[in-house]
């Protein structure tokens, strides 16, 4: 824990060397000069030259070998914020790469803000989102704060617990998501140094009084099991791992232990050449000792998804003492200690050759950056960007499987909603239930490590609920939700300012078709500082501005020139619209459809889908029964190519305007089973002068209640605002149209 020796540049290029080429060698050495002069003449809280520490933080990622340009900005990343130089000038110098890891890392203090949390949040936001765009940026960013943190005695005591608490919060989540152990341990031991000294000293003392004993134990069980090893014929680095300090103090604190009943103070790490000896080794360690029940934990066949792979079984070892074994290959050794790091797809060998087979992997297992980066563009401000961030990434969490067996990481607490938008935001929009090891539970229903999540779908479902936004637990899954409603409101607002635009012109007398065409509309929003023509009608839709504002700018011109011709037309435009409604008054089809082609034909509708007008349809001739009406998704209208009889008695049919006719349509509520939910739900579909023939429900041992309604509506629209109404009834968790 104490501050380490500094590096000089001659020691970190030679270390370099090992695995960086000449020509990187020098353009390091190049960086350092330039990284010398920039920050020349400044100081840190300690006295010491500057330079010293992006010296040292250079050599944190040499030592994880990371890539040459990794290397550079590590010695470059504070010279943009601290000195003169700027971005532009390091582009020129260094390349543009260099240039925006550099410019992710500087924090913006040129900037006024109207707090000091503020601005922090805003220096957080810079960097996520420039770590989401390069992973090099958060490991610079890691390699600095481990030095700050290692420097921390020279600073202020209030400066000492605000850094250690913003490393524990922030930087420690990172560190651990990013499976870079041995970085983690030591920041969480250094800010509970300074964050809790008291304990932290009781345990080091502590632990310095059993050390004799326990090492004495530890040595006598390596050498039985190096013993059973050579001569099972495998090769083996056998070593003893002390527990971190924090960890100890965790445990202490969550499970109210005292240290003397905390046995895994020193566990046995055993490194081998490959999986198969893994898995020998650990069979020869539980014939020489007994295993603990439900303490092994294979995860090579199921790695964590910051790819941490290791065999971990607990065993009663010599004079009955629990005695943690991690078992792992040298490649899954340097994994956990450098997480991300060791599988960094930039990377290149001394030769030139890149590892660009692991790119794959590191895709698939960090795809939360790409998450950050959509919850950047959802969040309104800093503030809560971070705080969706602290939920969904820095807080404890579980690990759940789907039915195929692959592991789902969620933040603690998250329900199966969570589950479904994390694994596609179209399953989690078309939620209708799901399944907890093999039983149904409610949308509601807490997840626990381990559990088996089976999402029930329906292309039929009508989308989220409100009540979803307070069901949900990780904020991935409110912002898809909210984006659906979003889009949704969209859409309507949309229609209603278009409405209410045509209504306007009309009332004014003139014709839409002269005054709306999409040159006009496109013309008045771009004088009104709009995108394009629908962000508009949106904006009327929300009464962001009237339809009056914009109909006034349509019809200016028209207006200037010829108010005359303006009346005469507005007089033309109602003497038209009168023959148009006496045509509407004319008897209508009560059958509401027609056959294209053929007259007189006996139309009837479907039971098994009961189609509705707004629905696409298909008409199927029956045998002594005309033409049956279904929706073009049905799946009773089998069309097969090998029956061209089948194939013949599909027609195509259209509707017609039908005087005020209802339809029937099942609809199927499920929810949370309370007191008082069928009672709710029938008043929203009586408020909504919707009538209904029949109405059933049920519920489970589960407290799911099902209700099944079948209701009388004019079109899809109808149906669409009784849905709605429906769904705004708490507890409620998805309604969806049924076939029989």
């Amino acid at each position: 824990m104490e501050e380490r020796q500094p590096t000089g540049i001659e020691q970190l290029l030679e270390k370099a060397s090992s695995y960086i080429k000449e020509a990187d060698l020098t353009r390091i050495r190049e960086a350092y000069d330039y990284a010398e002069a920039a920050h020349q003449g400044q100081t840190r809280k300690s006295g010491e030259p500057y330079i010293l520490h992006p010296l040292a933080v250079a050599d944190i990622l040499v030592n994880m070998q990371m890539d040459a340009t990794t290397v550079i900005v590590g010695l470059l990343h504070d010279v943009v914020e601290d000195t003169n130089v700027t971005t532009q000038d390091l582009e020129a110098k260094f390349g543009k790469t260099c240039a925006e890891l550099v410019d992710g890392l500087t924090k913006l203090e040129k900037i006024r803000f109207k707090s000091k949390e503020e601005q922090q949040n805003e220096n957080y936001r810079k960097m996520f989102v420039a770590m989401a765009q390069d992973i090099r940026v958060i490991l610079i960013k890691l390699a600095d704060r481990l030095h700050n943190m290692r420097t921390l005695k020279h600073q202020s005591e209030e400066a000492q617990r605000r850094i250690s608490e913003e490393t524990l919060e922030i930087f420690c989540p990172i560190a651990h998501r990013l499976g870079m152990a041995a970085i983690r341990w030591e920041m969480e031991d250094i800010s509970l140094r300074y964050l809790n000294p008291q304990q932290y000293y009781r345990i080091v003392n502590l632990m310095q009084k059993k050390r004799a004993e326990r090492e004495r134990h530890i040595e006598e069980v390596m050498d039985k099991i190096r013993e059973k090893l050579t001569e099972m014929g495998i090769d083996a680095d056998i070593s003893g791992r002390p527990k971190h300090i924090y960890s100890i103090y965790k445990k202490m604190v969550s499970r109210n232990k005292q240290f003397n009943e905390i046995y895994d103070l020193l566990a046995i790490r055993i490194i081998v050449e490959n999986v198969k000896d893994c898995y020998a080794t650990l069979g020869i360690i539980h014939t020489l000792w007994k295993p603990m029940p439900g303490r092994f934990k294979d995860y090579i066949a199921m790695p964590k998804p910051n790819m941490y792979q290791s065999l971990h079984t607990t065993v009663i070892g010599p004079k009955g003492e629990p005695t943690e074994v991690q078992i792992r290959t040298l490649e899954m050794h340097r994994t956990s200690e450098f997480g991300i790091a060791a599988h960094w797809a930039y990377k290149e060998s001394k030769d030139g050759s890149s590892q660009a087979a692991n790119i794959g992997t590191f895709e698939e297992k960090m795809t939360f950056f790409r998450e950050i980066l959509e919850l950047q563009q959802e969040a309104k401000d800093a503030a809560e960007f971070m705080e969706s961030l602290r939920m969904d990434f820095f807080t404890d969490l579980v690990y759940v499987f789907t039915p195929k067996g692959e592991v789902i990481e969620l933040p603690s607490g998250s329900v199966p909603l969570d589950f479904a938008y994390r694994i596609h935001t179209e399953i989690g929009n078309r939620t209708i239930g799901s399944k907890v090891n093999g039983r149904i539970v409610p949308l509601d229903h807490k997840l626990h490590t381990g559990d088996i999540v089976e999402i029930l779908t329906s292309k039929h479902s009508y989308g989220p609920s409100q009540d979803w936004l307070k069901i949900a637990q990780s904020s991935h899954a409110r912002s898809k939700i909210k984006q659906w409603f979003k889009k949704e409101k969209r859409e309507e607002n949309v229609e209603k300012g278009r409405e209410a635009i045509e209504r306007e012109v009309k009332r004014l007398g003139f014709d839409p078709q002269d005054v709306l065409s999409e040159d006009k509309l496109l013309e008045a929003a771009k004088k009104f500082n709009f995108n394009d023509v629908e962000d508009m009608l949106s904006a009327i839709g929300f009464s962001g501005i009237t339809a009056a504002q914009i109909v006034t700018r349509l019809t200016e011109k028209q207006r200037k020139e010829n108010e005359e011709a303006a009346q005469l037309q507005l007089t033309n435009e109602v003497r038209e619209l009168k023959p148009a409604s006496a045509a509407h008054k004319r008897p209508r089809s009560t059958q509401g459809v027609r056959v294209k082609g053929v007259d007189n034909l006996l139309v009837r509708f479907a039971r098994c889908c009961n189609p509705v007008p707004g629905d696409d349809i298909i008409g199927y001739i029956t045998r002594g029964r005309g033409v049956s009406v279904h929706r073009s998704d049905c799946p009773n209208v089998v069309v097969s190519d090998e029956n061209g009889d089948d194939a013949n008695r599909v027609i195509e049919v259209e509707w017609i305007a039908a005087a005020e006719a209802n339809y029937s349509v099942d609809i199927e509520i499920t929810g949370h089973d309370r007191r008082g939910l069928l009672n709710e739900v029938l008043q929203a579909v009586s408020e909504s002068k919707t009538n209904m023939s029949a109405v059933s429900g049920r519920s489970d041992k589960n407290k799911v209640a099902m209700i099944h309604m079948t209701i009388l509506i004019r079109n899809t629209e109808h149906l669409q605002s009784v849905v709605e109404k429906i769904k705004r009834v708490r507890d409620v968790y998805s309604v969806q149209r049924i076939m029989q």
